[in-house]
């Protein structure tokens, strides 16, 4: 009979711990769930706020775009209308003795695709990166024709004008209209002795040796330690060495 009542006594024993060890199971699973059932509502409440800020952004975008095309607008009625009043100007007429682009050979077709300003001088300056110099000759020179008071007209656009004609090799009056002016209205210029320069190389290409020789003589006596005398240096050595041998 003792040994009956010790063996209930064990198994009640035994199942009570059993209960306990199943309850603390089933408590930290239930926490477990829960955790994780926070962490998905956190992830949902991200996802709803991603989504509105997604919306917001798009609707920003095409605000910006919209902006973007009433300001191209206004900008091209601002050129036509810069356009209109400049042309008979005194900057118009002084381009009267420079040969314009010959029809046969234009590539710049402005009376086809009318271009702005922005357009003309875009197309200049890429074509002058890409070392396509007859083209963006052309391109500057029908900028200067169209938009002859355009403030885009400065020291760098004349210097780049007027390299892109001489190294196209067909525009010698080009290169010296642009750069004339450039050295007249611009004489603190950093393109300022770079114009002389390429202007120095014109005359002699054009065999306007008195010319040559007058700016030789100031990079020798003003710049003769520049980059600039170096080029000119040669030409004028082999110009000399010809007179005393005449």
């Amino acid at each position: 009979m003792k040994t009956t009542l010790t063996t209930v006594l064990t198994l009640m024993g035994a199942l009570s711990l059993s209960s306990c060890d199943t309850f603390d199971h089933l408590e930290a699973k239930a926490e477990k769930i829960n955790r994780y059932e926070n962490v998905s509502l956190h992830l949902a409440k991200e996802n709803r706020d991603l989504k509105l800020e997604i919306s917001r952004l798009r609707s920003e975008i095409q605000g910006l775009k919209s902006e973007k095309n009433y300001l191209q607008i206004k900008i091209d009625k601002y050129e036509k209308k810069t356009l209109a009043s400049t042309i008979g100007s005194d900057s118009g007429r002084s381009l009267a003795s420079v040969a314009p682009v010959k029809p046969s050979n234009d590539l710049v077709k402005y009376d086809v695709y009318k271009w702005t300003p922005s357009q003309v001088l875009a197309m200049a300056e890429k074509e002058f990166e890409q070392k396509n110099f007859e083209k963006s000759a052309q391109f500057f020179m029908s900028f200067r024709e169209h938009f002859p008071k355009h403030e885009r007209i400065t020291d760098q656009f004349l210097f780049q004008a007027g390299v892109a004609s001489f190294e196209s090799g067909n525009h010698p009056e080009w290169t010296l209209h642009h750069l004339e002016n450039l050295v007249k209205a611009y004489p603190t210029s950093k393109y300022y002795r770079g114009a002389k320069l390429w202007m120095a190389l014109t005359y002699l290409q054009l065999g306007q040796e008195e010319k040559f020789f007058t700016t030789v003589e100031e990079f020798r006596k003003k710049y003769r330690n520049t980059e600039e005398w170096k080029v000119l240096s040669p030409h004028y050595e082999k110009i000399v060495q010809k007179f005393k041998r005449n």
